[in-house]
């Protein structure tokens, strides 16, 4: 997690909170009991409640350090999502700042390469390939799971999607800049018109934008105006 903030540009204290929040993440899991923990099957929804509510038990652990701060916060952060699907505070989009959406990444793909209980562990390509999906999926931010990846060691790690969007999200986004209407993108991209409304407020939200001058000064800023085959 350090080494892939560090190849982000982050600076040097984001860089020391992000190794101190890698190693402290998981001390809320010490509220957890050797069954859950060691359960080889579906837990049940007051278990999953339990399990969600460590990342918060950390925070409150490392509140009582003043020294650890800032690791704390990010600590608190490694389940979150960018579609707001995480846990516990549920964040997404631009409320996670570019050091929580880091360690979120290398939280997974260190978690993917232990054993479980209810899973084998993955290989290191197997490992990557997931966080991809979860990159095009939208629930991980493409531009951290590029830089960690490559800290990893996967020299070949491609270059994720600008702030977590998905491919289709960068195509609405694209109709959305060029004056399509909601009903127009649907139509393009063979889709409901709720689906394209739906991927309008993610994109919104992953950007940190309301209005469809804001997302297309995005798409602008960001050359993604004009498709791959363009």
């Amino acid at each position: 997690a350090s080494l892939a903030t560090r190849q982000a540009g982050l600076p040097e204290r984001d860089i020391q909170a992000t190794r101190r929040a890698g190693w402290l993440h998981d001390l809320g899991k010490t509220g957890l009991s050797a069954a859950i923990m060691e359960k080889p099957d579906a837990l049940t929804e007051r278990e999953w409640e339990k399990v969600r509510l460590h990342p918060y038990h950390t925070e409150r652990i490392l509140a009582h350090s003043t020294a650890l701060g800032q690791a704390s916060n990010l600590a608190a952060l490694h389940h979150e999502a960018l579609d707001g699907s995480g846990y516990y505070r549920r964040l997404s989009g631009a409320t996670l700042p570019p050091a929580a959406r880091l360690i979120a990444v290398a939280n997974k793909y260190c978690a993917l390469l232990e054993n479980r209980a209810y899973r084998h562990a993955a290989t290191p390509d197997e490992a990557a390939a997931i966080i991809n999906r979860e990159v095009r999926a939208g629930r991980l931010d493409g531009e951290a799971a590029r830089c960690v990846l490559a800290a990893a060691g996967h020299d070949s790690a491609p270059r994720g999607q600008v702030a977590g969007l998905s491919e289709r999200e960068i195509d609405v986004l694209r109709l959305l800049a060029q004056g399509y209407l909601t009903r127009q993108i649907a139509e393009r991209l063979v889709i409901s018109p709720k689906t394209a409304d739906h991927h309008i407020q993610h994109i919104y939200n992953k950007i940190g934008v309301s209005t469809r001058a804001g997302a297309t000064l995005f798409a602008m800023e960001h050359n993604l105006l004009e498709s791959p085959s363009e």
